[in-house]
């Protein structure tokens, strides 16, 4: 039996190439038992004008499915499918008995679903203004030799990487990376057991929240905060204390008696960018010594520090073993890539692997191996010079673009970072301002989600530069305060 060409068709929207959606389409088709070995699959001439594709792609396409035994060539007869294509599952039907349902209502023992995290739209490339946060330029990235580092890190000499499970361990080039390069920048000396590599800067948070607290200790966090943090926190069901910053980030004098754990992010806090003055950060470790609780550093965007130095991290400055440093990867190469770093005594350390082993095990070696190419053979310094040049450029039409159009910033000393803390006048809900711009094309961050229940503003919202050419900066902005002005 001929299987027909109509059976086939092409996603104009697909990121996939003709010849990889040909080969899926096929592959889907034997899978779920829809094409049968023996069928004829359709001629390449015939195929290729009913999809309107040249018919090399075609038959380079069944010569790919041929070589994965989908599919068999029988000289002048044409292609069909292989008598050794995988066989569907042979599994039956799953129907549940209306009449004795699981109630999923008391089955399930504990919820996540209730965090509300920031909201992005997923096509917010299409926006011609986004002043979104976090996300990877596409035209600052080194493509070609992170691809020439991850076809290294797919060689012969490499196999052991990358299909070995290292168990609890970790890629020891990445490691010694890291201790030789990423932490000196910070004034960190750490050893190799003193550090443990993660997926991206909130699993390394999730991991230190989940060693180091109880439902019997108490933590401290800054308020506004990352979001994704406050609801890590309350997952361990902790007691928890909310310290409002100001313009230098985190009042230690604020924090009260009994606490157990501190978070902080003192280079640029999240999200007003406000970096803490050395005499905090000294007056922090100072109590930290005095009433024995740990501080937990996220250094999340360290390397965006071009305004001024960067001060020296929390973790530098520590005598006492008190500080947890957690650093990403995140921002400096991209958000994708879900790699970062812990950094505490080894005690701490040897707790950690012991419970990413039980979660993840531990982060893709292939993604490791590469990510270690790419910085210990000089592209991630240029990539962070790039960046830096950029983001200064942008930063610097950005400040002249709010103050030509009024706008007004929350927080005015920052040493650097990605993005503005900015408030509205009174009377302006951000959420509501948000919804209004992205039908004109423009996306900014309300604040609301940074604050905890009952201490909420709707007149706070972020605006990063890190997506946005520098070009398309002021008509943004001039939309932006307009939209603000109308109310």
């Amino acid at each position: 039996m001929a299987i027909p060409a109509d059976t086939f068709f092409l996603d104009p929207d697909s990121d996939r190439t003709l010849q990889q959606q040909i080969q899926q389409c096929v592959t889907e088709a034997i899978l779920s038992g829809r094409f049968s070995p023996g069928e004829r699959m359709p001629s390449t001439r015939r195929l290729a004008e009913h999809l309107g594709i040249a018919r090399i792609t075609v038959t380079i396409a069944y010569t790919e499915l041929v070589a994965n035994d989908y599919l068999v060539s029988r000289g002048r007869s044409g292609y069909f499918i292989s008598e050794n294509a995988p066989l569907p599952p042979a599994f039956p039907e799953n129907k549940v008995e209306a009449a004795g349902p699981v109630d999923w209502s008391r089955a399930i023992g504990r919820r996540f679903s209730g965090y509300a995290p920031l909201i992005r739209p997923p096509d917010w490339r299409s926006y011609a203004y986004p002043f979104i946060y976090g996300q990877a330029d596409s035209r600052l990235f080194d493509h070609q030799n992170w691809r020439l580092c991850a076809l290294q890190a797919l060689g012969q000499k490499d196999f052991e990487a990358l299909t070995s499970d290292y168990y609890e361990q970790d890629d020891p080039r990445l490691v010694e990376y890291i201790l030789r390069h990423i932490l000196p920048r910070r004034g960190i000396a750490a050893r190799p057991e003193e550090i443990l590599i993660t997926m991206g800067s909130q699993n390394a948070l999730w991991t230190a929240a989940q060693i180091l607290l109880t439902q019997r200790r108490t933590a401290a966090h800054e308020n506004p905060c990352y979001p994704g943090l406050r609801e890590i926190l309350a997952q361990t069901r902790c007691n928890t204390v909310s310290i409002d910053v100001d313009a230098g980030g985190l009042p230690p004098e604020a924090l009260p008696g009994g606490i157990d754990v501190v978070f902080t992010t003192p280079s640029h806090h999240c999200p007003t960018n406000a970096t803490m003055p050395l005499d905090r950060r000294k007056a922090l470790l100072e109590r930290a010594v005095e009433e024995g609780f740990v501080i937990v550093e996220d250094d999340y965007e360290f390397e965006i520090a071009f305004a001024k130095s960067p001060s020296p991290a929390l973790k530098s400055l520590d005598r006492s073993g008190s500080v947890i440093y957690t650093g990403s990867f995140s921002k400096s190469l991209f958000p994708g890539l879900r790699l970062g770093y812990l950094v505490a005594p080894a005690p701490v350390i040897v707790e950690a692997r012991a419970l990413r082993a039980l979660v993840l095990r531990h982060p893709p070696g292939h993604i490791q191996r590469t990510a270690a190419y790419f910085l210990s053979l000089g592209h991630y310094e240029a990539q962070i010079g790039r960046m830096g040049r950029a983001y200064r450029q942008r930063r610097a039409v950005m400040e002249r673009c709010l103050r030509e159009n009024g706008l007004t910033l929350a927080v005015r000393e920052t040493s650097g970072g990605s993005s503005y803390w900015m408030r509205a006048p009174e009377g302006v809900n951000t959420t509501q301002l948000a919804e209004r711009l992205r039908a004109d094309g423009v996306l900014i961050e309300p604040g609301r989600a940074f604050f905890g229940p009952g201490r909420a503003s709707d007149r706070y919202y972020r605006l990063a530069y890190s997506s946005i050419a520098a070009d398309r900066i002021p008509e943004g902005i001039a939309r932006l305060a307009r939209a603000i002005e109308a109310g």
